[in-house]
């Protein structure tokens, strides 16, 4: 009796060149991706306008933009966790329907109690999208294109749809109010859920490690036909490990690597939403128009996605300590420098987009080195808590800029405190040891 053909999936997906199934995974998490950027930045982008239809201070949104991030937190640690018992496709699916749903009831907020409670819930949902979108992306990415491939979706999704919103924010406020905004925000996320339902499939390799041939063939059949005939047997490299998933997070030699990645994200998440959330305030404070406020703010996202292919290049060939060192020391000099007086609008301009390329770019490139540094049944936890506790970050930056603003601190000297994170992110990576792309 001859044993059956043993298929090692990772190898198949490394050896195999990219299929339309796999394209359509791809497009999917860049889409869902990139209403989870719409959604975030949509509150930050509206708020000037809701300072004047609330007529309250600017301050007062602070612990609306808080109250997001906490819930973007609560999702990030417990539903990452969760992707990786049950899978990535129903975790990912149930939390975009949910946020979608959330994110329309937010348009009907009459006081900035219901803002603060809807986004906060609302962002329990929001908090899973990149964990589980980045680990399917690596997983059904070949070996020699995962690094890109996972930061340019991240980019092109996460910061593309956070930079749309800017421009589309900047009109529909001005034309239909601020509301319009998380309409659309809310109903489309809905149309690519109810897409996902049907076209996106599951990780191969998390489903060999649960036993669920059956599925693996299934899917099998849409990327590689011929490797999908009967009697074949799926295995993967890794071994499943019991347990809890944090746990593992720390051993076999990966508590020096989870704590530093902890880091850089606590740091870099705080600068990240501490100049989205406050600068469109900042620039309108200093005398420019609603909409040419926003237009300044979108150029963090302009920058974000110049900076991520400049660095998805750099990484592949240089590896991600020496490139991230760099781009994050250059945000911290940009971002000291955008709080300097007598710069004209051009001068601004640029020097947030730098601040973009730095902070956002190396964001994708910060989840990549987290997914590409932990086995397939800890993918998911290890980017959703490395997020999670930069979510910590997420919400302290902006409640600092909002205390900050309350005290009628000068922009040079928030600014001046802004570029701090960006030291410590720096240093914190010239510590990590040195990592190539896998």
């Amino acid at each position: 009796m001859t044993s059956p053909a043993r298929i090692n999936i990772a190898e198949l997906i490394d050896n195999t060149n990219i299929s339309r199934s796999q394209f359509v995974v791809f497009i999917l998490c860049t889409a869902c991706l990139m209403m989870d950027g719409f959604d975030v930045q949509a509150l930050s982008y509206v708020a000037p306008a809701l300072v004047q239809d609330f007529k309250i201070a600017g301050s007062a949104l602070g612990p609306v933009f808080a109250a997001t991030n906490f819930g973007v937190l609560i999702g990030s640690l417990g539903l990452s966790v969760l992707a990786d018992k049950i899978g990535r496709r129903p975790v990912l699916i149930a939390a975009t329907s949910f946020f979608a749903i959330m994110t329309v009831l937010t348009a009907q907020a009459a006081t900035v109690q219901q803002l603060l409670t809807l986004r906060f819930i609302a962002g329990i949902g929001l908090g899973s999208i990149i964990p589980q979108a980045a680990a399917l992306v690596g997983e059904y990415a070949p070996v020699r294109k995962r690094v890109s491939l996972i930061m340019i979706t991240i980019t092109l999704g996460f910061n593309g749809g956070a930079a749309i919103s800017g421009f589309i924010t900047a009109r529909l406020v001005e034309a239909f109010g601020w509301r319009s905004v998380f309409y659309i925000g809310g109903v489309l996320p809905l149309v690519i859920a109810f897409l996902m339902c049907f076209l996106l499939p599951e990780s191969m390799q998390f489903l060999v490690l649960r036993n669920k041939s059956e599925r693996v063939a299934k899917w099998m059949r849409r990327i590689k036909p011929e490797a999908a005939a009967s009697g074949v047997e799926y295995v993967v490299r890794e071994e499943n490990r019991a347990g809890v998933p944090i746990g593992h997070l720390f051993r076999e030699g990966r508590a020096l690597l989870t704590i530093l990645i902890w880091l850089i994200n606590f740091m870099n998440l705080l600068n990240l939403y501490a100049l989205t959330s406050w600068l469109p305030i900042l620039m309108r404070n200093a005398g420019y128009s609603i909409s040419t406020a926003v237009l300044v703010g979108t150029m963090l996202q302009v920058g974000a996605i110049i900076g991520t292919f400049v660095l998805a290049a750099l990484i592949a060939r240089k590896g991600f300590v020496p490139v991230l060192t760099a781009s994050l020391a250059v945000a911290c000099i940009s971002i000291a420098v955008i709080g300097q007086p007598g710069l004209s609008l051009a001068v601004l301009t640029i020097v947030v987009t730098i601040a973009g390329c730095g902070i956002l770019g190396s964001q994708p490139g910060i989840n990549a080195l987290s997914a590409v540094s932990y086995p397939t049944y800890l993918r998911a936890t290890g980017v959703g808590w490395g997020l999670g506790i930069g979510r910590v970050g997420a919400i302290v930056g902006p409640y600092i800029g909002g205390e900050l603003l309350a005290r009628q601190w000068s922009t040079q000297d928030m600014f001046l405190v802004a570029a701090l994170p960006a030291l410590v992110s720096t240093f914190a990576m010239m510590f990590m040891r040195q990592r190539k792309p896998a």
